[in-house]
């Protein structure tokens, strides 16, 4: 009887805090708190590899292969670790040539296989990064399928402007609440909105064919992030 006892005064004590809560938020501002940074990125992926042809199959492939090893031998070279040297993509497929048959007619002819062999390369030294796209190149890659930049911690740089967001809800409630005579009050509800990074990227671009052992020229740029926050405050007269 006891225990029924004190769970009817606690039920009814949580109903009252609910009341005076709900109270204490008649009257509310409504605000979006903002906050922005632009980071240098600390990573680079690269994607390279060769496109290549042969009279069968395995000549296509092999050629491919091989050149592809040296890029990663070149990477592991510039103390990239294992770990952030992986395969992208391997493709295998006919070869056909356009030939004009007798009487005007064009048509197509097996003409081989052509295959790919692509590597990605995650490098953090990304002052290397040229370098590793010009030995690629010396290497026998013909392809260079995409730079993109990023952060390895996302998570803590939009933590920290997610904190700054609300900072600034509260100072543009205060000054709103200031501006139409009113006293800012308790924090009534709260939310988030949190924008992921975007990465600078260079498009994907035929191999440059530069002079032999020139460095390719790649500029990081910096990474946009940026959080909202939704808050609404109580008000008093």
């Amino acid at each position: 009887m006891r225990a029924v006892l004190v769970g009817a005064i606690l039920v009814s004590a949580l109903a009252a805090t609910a009341r005076a809560d709900d109270a204490a938020c008649r009257h509310q501002i409504s605000v979006v708190g903002r906050a922005a940074e632009a980071r240098a990125p600390d990573f680079a992926e690269v994607t390279v590899g060769i496109e290549a042809r042969g009279a069968t199959a395995a000549a296509a492939l092999d050629a491919a292969s091989k050149a592809v090893a040296g890029v990663s031998a070149q990477a592991r070279a510039l103390g990239v670790p294992p770990a952030d040297i992986g395969t992208a993509a391997v493709t295998l497929q006919t070869a056909t040539r356009s030939v004009t048959r007798p009487g005007g007619a064009s048509a197509e002819e097996p003409d081989g296989y052509r295959a790919s062999n692509l590597v990605s390369v995650r490098l953090s030294d990304m002052g290397r990064l040229g370098d590793l796209l010009r030995q690629a190149l010396d290497a026998g890659a013909n392809r260079i399928d995409g730079v993109n930049f990023g952060l390895r911690d996302p998570d803590r740089t939009e933590s920290t402007l997610q904190t700054a967001a609300a900072r600034d809800a509260r100072t543009r409630a205060e000054a709103m609440a200031e501006a139409v005579g009113a006293k800012l009050g308790p924090l009534c509800a709260l939310s988030t909105a949190g924008a992921a990074p975007t990465p600078m990227m260079a498009r994907a671009l035929p191999a440059p064919m530069a002079a032999k052992g020139r460095r390719v020229p790649i500029e990081a740029g910096t990474i946009e992030m940026s959080a909202e926050v939704s808050a609404t405050f109580a008000v008093t007269p």
